[in-house]
């Protein structure tokens, strides 16, 4: 082991950094969770703002969610287009070192984190709030690393 590689195994960001390539390994996982969540954002947004018979499969899955979507019409499709948007961006911004990309995937998952907070408070569900939140604190955790946020900022 190399005097760099204890360095960053010492300071924490070994996990963070590909030390043959010099590049965090945690960004192209991030942008992959990204574009999977861009991809169920797209087909719920297109499910609400088309509804057909196509679509009640899916829905008798989470059937209490597409019941608050309906509360909202047409509106949480646009809303749901417009995630699927911002999280493919970011997740391929984040391929590319861009800065922009890593304040919109950090606000995504501070504003899911926060809704499943909320979540958590108004249903007492703990598993499902429970979980969304070490799930979001978990990507915010990663990508406010310093071997991240050195690539990046």
């Amino acid at each position: 082991m190399n005097q760099l590689e204890e360095l960053l195994e010492w300071s924490g960001m070994a996990d963070d950094i590909d030390i043959g390539k010099g590049k965090p390994i945690t960004l192209p996982v991030i942008s992959v969770f990204l574009f999977l969540a861009a991809v169920v954002a797209l087909i719920t947004g297109i499910s609400l703002l088309f509804p057909g018979p196509i679509w009640n499969g899916m829905w008798e899955m989470n059937r209490p969610a597409y019941i608050a979507f309906e509360k909202l019409g047409r509106l949480s499709g646009a809303i749901l287009l417009t995630l699927a948007a911002l999280a493919s961006s970011a997740g391929a911004g984040l391929q590319r070192g861009r800065r922009w990309a890593w304040w919109i995937a950090v606000a995504l998952f501070a504003i899911n984190g926060l809704g499943d907070l909320i979540n958590l408070i108004l249903t007492h569900d703990l598993l499902r709030g429970g979980t969304g939140i070490l799930i979001a604190g978990a990507f915010l955790f990663f990508l406010t690393r310093p071997g991240v946020r050195h690539q990046l900022l």
